[in-house]
């Protein structure tokens, strides 16, 4: 299906501030699951910088605005095809060696509860293991906006019972890295009604033989046709599309909405 997006990210300061600079990843990679048509990323006064595609496949741009400014925005619209790859990673250049993503983040390291939930999953074929782990972390995990924070680790999103899709994310990577499996984080976009304040998030698990295979722990499912994946990283602070920092300037105030739909054909 074509899917539409658009989606603004907005920054707005107290106070003036002498500039900023922005590293984004909000370029998706065209694969095997998806074809990128059109796509078009604008900062409000800003001076674009270089591009590159990183040893991951993901597509980086470096963004400055020189001030005063009180606010910035940052625009994304564009139309991306996609196909059911049932969740399998398929096409994506990348040259990063999956075991790197066994590593741990103080985001994703597996306290007691999580080496637990790995440890059910003991004596399965690989694919199962991660299945099993999504399941569980689903049925763990209940959907609550606002039960947690960005710095939410994912021992105490598991604790709590509640959470985001990064909570689900973030414990599904946990335990799947305590299980032996490399596991990273993806931002990306998922079909929804109406508007969202934020993108989607889920996870992707390395399965032997068969290569990175997204779990959607949140939704119950692995990406499919409604998904346009955008970033991967060890966890979302790694995955954020947008990363950078502003110069003076009081408080900021960040104000984002998104939407997604699917295109008439």
């Amino acid at each position: 299906m074509i899917l539409t997006v658009h989606h603004v990210t907005r920054y707005s300061y107290d106070a003036p501030v002498r500039g900023l600079v922005q590293s984004h990843r909000l370029t998706p990679a065209s694969h095997a699951g998806q074809r990128v048509i059109d796509w078009s990323v604008q900062v409000s006064n800003g001076i674009r910088g270089g591009c590159f595609r990183d040893g991951a496949g993901d597509m980086f741009e470096s963004w400055s605005v020189t001030g005063p400014v009180t606010e910035v925005e940052v625009s994304v619209m564009g139309r991306v095809e996609t196909s059911d790859q049932l969740g399998v990673l398929r096409g994506h250049r990348e040259m990063v060696d999956p075991t790197c993503y066994l590593r741990d983040t103080p985001l994703t390291h597996p306290g007691g509860t999580i080496r637990a939930l790995a440890a059910e999953a003991q004596g399965r074929e690989p694919l199962q293991v991660a299945h099993h782990l999504a399941a569980r972390v689903a049925e763990e995990i209940v959907w609550t906006p606002g039960a947690t924070e960005a710095g939410t680790t994912a021992t105490e999103a598991l604790a709590r019972g509640k959470g985001v899709c990064q909570d689900h994310a973030h414990t599904l990577i946990a335990a799947a890295r305590h299980a032996g499996m490399p596991a990273r984080y993806i931002a990306g976009y998922m079909v929804a009604d109406g508007t969202q304040d934020a993108a989607h998030a889920w996870a992707e698990v390395f399965v032997a033989g068969l290569g990175w295979v997204g779990f959607d722990a949140a939704n119950r499912c692995c990406p499919d046709d409604r998904y346009i994946r955008l970033a991967s990283g060890f966890d979302a602070q790694d995955a954020a599309p947008i990363r950078g920092s502003a110069r003076g300037g009081g408080g900021e105030v960040l104000d984002v909405t998104v939407a997604v739909h699917q295109a008439q054909q």
